[in-house]
């Protein structure tokens, strides 16, 4: 049997969320955290108009809602995907980086060029 799609039932805003701290931690000047295959993520980026940069990536400041959301964070801590300093930071843990959101895609707009 397939593994389950979601298995944490996350919400959507949670998914765009945790999808975004994703690619935070993927950056070069991401920090690694005290516990294995963590990243301290600081310096969240504010949005310009309608949309902020992400690396290489274009976002819809529509879809980063959660990264000013406590309870969005709140959320993502319990189940154990992050540790939030909010709205500091927050600790990407191993769990959060492999968690498979399958909205990255969708969330993350890169240019074909």
């Amino acid at each position: 049997m397939p593994p389950k799609r979601n298995p944490l039932n996350l919400n959507p805003l949670q998914l765009k969320t945790l999808t975004l701290l994703q690619a935070l931690a993927d950056l070069p000047d991401a920090k690694p955290g005290e516990a294995e295959g963590s990243v301290v993520l600081t310096g969240l980026p504010d949005p310009h108009g309608d949309h902020f940069h992400l690396g290489d990536a274009i976002v819809a400041a529509k879809d980063a809602t959660g990264l000013r959301n406590p309870a969005v964070w709140a959320a993502l801590e319990r189940k154990g995907l992050v540790k939030t300093q909010f709205p500091q930071s927050a600790t990407l843990l191993a769990a959060g980086r492999d968690y498979e959101t399958g909205l990255k895609d969708s969330v993350l707009h890169r240019s074909s060029h």
